[in-house]
């Protein structure tokens, strides 16, 4: 992808919560994962695992399980987002997801994280879906085509950036 593409793309995502009814093709998805896979973690240690939930059945038992996020079971699919504990579960698994939005929002898909890790509703999640013990939910993902173009106030670079000192 050239430099101005995945500056686009990074500049351009913004978190969706309503999507279209078009599936997402297995490829597509296989490859939002993968490249949620290659992203950067602690001494290699990846302790990331994806759980991919495209029944429409699944989908909308996520919702009452959080309390809310019930855009989720209009999704194409989600992804949750699991680890195993490490000292570096958290981060690492943050890079993943983050490459997660932005591998889908450069197919033209919409996404939004839903927060995962601390919430009371984690190991509910992760025992429904099949996640061994040990295993920690960091987050789940929703994903489809994008049935809104929410526009958001950011704060300005010269408002965050800080050269030297704060």
């Amino acid at each position: 992808m050239p430099v101005n593409k995945a500056i686009q793309v990074l500049k351009s995502r913004r978190s969706i919560r309503a999507y279209t009814a078009e599936p997402v093709a297995r490829a597509v998805i296989e490859e939002i994962v993968d490249c949620a896979r290659l992203a950067p973690t602690a001494m290699n240690d990846q302790p990331w695992d994806f759980v991919v939930v495209t029944g429409k059945e699944d989908l909308a038992r996520i919702p009452p399980l959080l309390g809310h996020a019930e855009f989720i079971a209009s999704a194409a699919f989600a992804v949750l987002v699991l680890a195993r504990e490490t000292g570096y579960a958290v981060e690492d698994c943050s890079a993943a997801t983050e490459n997660l939005l932005v591998a889908a929002a450069a197919h033209g898909i919409g996404s939004c994280w839903v927060a995962g890790t601390k919430q009371p509703y984690g190991p509910t999640v992760a025992k429904t879906f099949g996640a061994p013990a040990g295993r920690q939910l960091i987050a789940i993902v929703s994903f489809g085509y994008p049935a809104e173009a929410p526009r958001v106030d950011k704060r300005s670079l010269d408002e965050v950036l800080h050269w030297e000192r704060f």
